[in-house]
């Protein structure tokens, strides 16, 4: 393969997230969602997308950074480079810009899809896949009393079975509004719950004992996400425990690894800084016994389906907790010609090359 980098092209999409479905948790509501989608082009006019999801409140990036950042220092570093093989290109991008893992991820997203094109394979193929052609996949449910209610209402109409509440925001509410949704959802279904490292280590333990009469089948990201040895505390207790924003690097993952801190890493293409390296940040987890689950930052479908195609490419996927590949279900509108095959249950894997997905021909004329 001789193919080169050509140019590097982006587009700012801002979306408000559907009102029924506002997320609102220990870090804050996310009622609007800022992405800057990326196009690669290769000098055999292969097209590759990517996807930089900019919230600034949980990742330090934005849209304008992230294009700022592309321009001037990625795109420079990468154009001209040969596409093969693409650690080398993240390798580069590293060198020109530290941190921002969620811009390097959507440049890295969108030379992964190219690679996988001009191969003629879906992405999961390309990573050494697929282990399996379908993920299991839940939701998030917030806020209290009737907007409580009309959220599931609205998850239920999408077809949703499989949920998890936002926590993190007071002991007694927290455990009242698990109490609400266990009893609207019956004994039988799936139910996790999120604090975002909204609890100290006692409000956890005090909300672990107030959560075990309604059944919660883990606690995500309890305490802060520097205190490991707190999760460990709360692995203690006999509860699942998920860390999400304890793990964005292979080195948080070896520490999580080193304490016994959790049962579950939630892995991110954006803080894991891309497809390749998620692989192979939950190939790893998966040596050392702990499960992973692709987890969400509200992703849209270019992102969706990253997410998706490294669920299928991971040797081992958790059956136990199900994944976040939500797409487009927050938005009231999709960046995709066609969205990814999702019932709310489930999400499929299609047979077409690279991501498999094509942005809106609206979208493609604001790529610059």
């Amino acid at each position: 393969m001789t193919a080169r980098v050509a140019a590097v092209h982006t587009a700012r999409v801002s979306l408000a997230v559907t009102p029924d479905l506002v997320v609102r948790g220990a870090r804050g509501t996310h009622d609007r969602s800022d992405f800057l989608l990326v196009r690669v082009v290769t000098t055999d006019d292969v097209e590759g997308y990517g996807e930089v999801s900019a919230t600034a409140l949980w990742s330090g990036e934005d849209g304008a950074s992230a294009e700022h950042l592309i321009r001037t220092y990625v795109a420079p570093a990468i154009v001209g480079q040969p596409l093969v093989p693409v650690g080398r290109l993240e390798t580069l991008m590293d060198r020109v810009l530290a941190a921002n893992p969620f811009t390097k991820a959507g440049v890295s997203t969108a030379l992964w899809d190219a690679y996988a094109r001009n191969l003629g394979v879906p992405l999961a193929v390309a990573l050494g896949g697929p282990y399996r052609d379908s993920v299991d996949i839940k939701l998030s449910l917030s806020g209290d009393g009737e907007h409580l209610d009309t959220v599931l209402a609205a998850a239920r109409g999408m077809g949703f079975g499989a949920f998890k509440v936002k926590v993190g925001l007071g002991v007694d509410g927290d455990v009242a509004r698990v109490r609400r949704v266990r009893e609207l959802v019956g004994d039988d279904t799936f139910l996790g719950v999120d604090a975002n490292g909204g609890w100290s280590r006692s409000d956890a333990r005090r909300a672990v004992d107030g959560l075990r009469e309604w059944d919660v089948e883990f606690v995500e990201q309890p305490v802060a996400p520097e205190d490991l040895d707190g999760l460990r505390a709360i692995r203690d207790l006999g509860v699942p425990v998920v860390a999400d924003e304890s793990v964005f690097s292979m080195a948080d993952l070896r520490r999580i690894v080193e304490r016994d801190a959790a049962d579950c890493v939630s892995l991110y293409i954006g803080k894991s800084g891309g497809p390749g390296r998620a692989l192979a940040m939950g190939n790893l987890a998966g040596v050392f016994g702990i499960d992973v689950l692709l987890g969400s930052n509200g992703e849209l479908g270019i992102g969706a389906a990253a997410q998706l195609h490294v669920a299928c490419a991971l040797t081992d996927l958790s059956a136990r907790f199900p994944s976040d590949i939500i797409g487009a279900h927050y938005y009231d509108e999709d960046v995709l010609e066609r969205p990814l095959d999702s019932d709310g249950r489930v999400v499929r894997l299609g047979a077409e090359p690279g991501l498999g997905v094509v942005p809106r021909a609206d979208l493609v004329k604001q790529f610059r």
